[in-house]
């Protein structure tokens, strides 16, 4: 999407200025990765910048503010719904050199980090020291804390642990014309005025710009297990995830690939499972070694009652991770699926989870479209990334038309257009069927608040 450069001779000075070598670029071949993220969307920014202080943050957010020129935060660019794609212009304002641990406190249990820090690189730095940050998206690797936390990121441990919303304790940000802000703090209770915290994150970037995050931190398990299972069918396996659930047990993760996902991770890796293989669950638990060894059993007994084809057990580290990077590797095998693809994550109630995937595999049939069925079915989150051919017009019309039903079908269940990714761009045609005009403009009016001249993220969210 070409978007007019609007950027003057003398706001392209100041930036030079506030951001000195090469913490400032403009032609288009250097902004280019810029303008896309992981939703494949693009429109050119008119420059980005890589601040590293809190007080260029503030003197840019100053700036913007009085010239009214759209700022864009930016992590990793991995969310899917194009939050990072700068529709409208403006200034693109990459965290990727605030990515400092500042500090790791054991007695209070908390870390602090500047929001272009990789979650996986925290997640390895606590782990030496016996502590754990819960969040885990499937992009741990490579995601940031800060963009998992304005998307409010969830991930395959959600189901025990929560999502990030549930792991930051404090945040700073600056709004628009230069104010800092301290949400939050670092004590595990807070209930004084309004949680701001919680309103920042999730929010997508269309409130303020983070510079430091307090998450919450906790002991790091001392044991845990994976038991990896193949199904006949997704229904047979949606069955054997409920049977856990009624056993007593809550396992960190509960994983679903439907026959599609397999065969598309099948496709680029080896796999363990049998070919005529139609769902598989991966489900991990954790805890004390006795405990964990306990839960396991209940696991296996429960899950065997729908009837698996393939089972696997893993408690070394080594072979859990093997079994848990094919879960993994899903979405770079997506794009190896075809040409392009419609990536949602609806959400249902967890009771409702067999009947939207009967729906959805019926939806994909009637459209004659390739459907990856997969996702985090222990809080009854579902991916689904419909595959087709955007060069084809028919294949194109084909696969909106099954985005579009299967959203309505599980807004009918009483479920969401999303669970983790957001809205972004990619969800806002279809928000007045979940929130009411007047959910909107309350929403709209919570915004105007922290940035009257609508110039953080504009055109997203909501």
């Amino acid at each position: 999407m070409p978007v007019r450069n609007l950027l003057s001779p003398a706001a392209r000075r100041f930036l030079e200025g506030l951001f000195p070598g090469d913490a400032a670029v403009f032609t288009p071949e250097e902004t280019f990765v810029f303008g896309t993220d992981a939703s494949r969307r693009f429109a050119a920014p008119w420059a980005v910048v890589r601040p590293e202080t809190l007080d260029q943050v503030r003197e840019l957010l100053a700036f913007a503010q009085a010239e009214r020129i759209p700022v864009l935060p930016r992590g990793r660019g991995t969310n899917t719904v194009g939050d990072c794609v700068p529709v409208a212009g403006g200034i693109v304002v990459s965290s990727a050199r605030m990515n400092r641990i500042l500090e790791i406190d054991g007695d209070d249990f908390v870390a602090v980090v500047e929001p272009g820090l990789a979650t996986g690189d925290l997640q390895a730095v606590l782990a030496g020291q016996g502590l754990f940050y819960a969040p885990d998206p499937a992009s741990v690797k490579f995601s940031s804390v800060g963009g998992n936390a304005a998307t409010c990121a969830g991930g395959m441990r959600a189901v025990k642990y929560g999502v990030t919303r549930d792991h930051v304790l404090g945040i700073e940000a600056v709004l628009p014309g230069g104010t800092v802000i301290h949400a939050g703090g670092r004590t595990h209770k807070n209930v004084v005025g309004l949680d701001l915290t919680r309103l920042l994150v999730g929010s997508e970037g269309t409130l303020g710009l983070f510079t430091k995050l307090i998450l919450k931190l906790l002991p790091k398990p001392a044991a845990t297990a994976t038991l990896a299972l193949a199904y006949p069918s997704v229904d047979a396996a949606l069955t054997a995830a409920g049977d856990v659930f009624k056993a007593g047990v809550l396992p960190v993760a509960v994983e679903l690939l439907g026959k599609e996902a397999m065969d598309a991770v099948a496709a680029i890796a080896g796999v363990p499972w049998p070919r005529d293989a139609g769902a598989a669950l991966f489900l991990r638990v954790d805890g004390s070694s006795e405990a964990v060894a306990a839960d396991l059993r209940l696991l296996a007994a429960a899950a065997d009652r729908a009837g698996p084809v393939w089972r696997e057990e893993a408690a070394a580290p080594e072979a859990e991770e093997a079994l848990w990077e094919l879960r993994r590797l899903l979405n770079p095998a997506s794009f190896k699926a075809a040409p392009d693809k419609i990536s949602d994550d609806v959400t249902v109630p967890r009771g409702a989870l067999r009947e939207a995937a009967a729906g959805i595999a019926a939806i994909g049939d009637e459209a004659r479209v390739r459907i990856l069925l997969f996702g985090h079915v222990g809080d009854g989150n579902l991916h689904v990334n419909i595959m087709h051919d955007a060069a084809d017009p028919d294949e194109r019309g084909r696969a909106e038309n099954a985005r579009e039903r299967i959203l309505e079908l599980c807004l009918r269940l009483r479920g969401t257009l999303s669970g983790e990714h957001g809205v972004g761009l990619a969800k806002l045609p279809f928000l007045d069927r979940q929130l009411s005009t007047g959910e909107r403009e309350l929403m709209r009016r919570v915004k105007a608040v922290f940035d009257p001249a609508g110039i953080m993220n504009p055109q997203k969210a909501y």
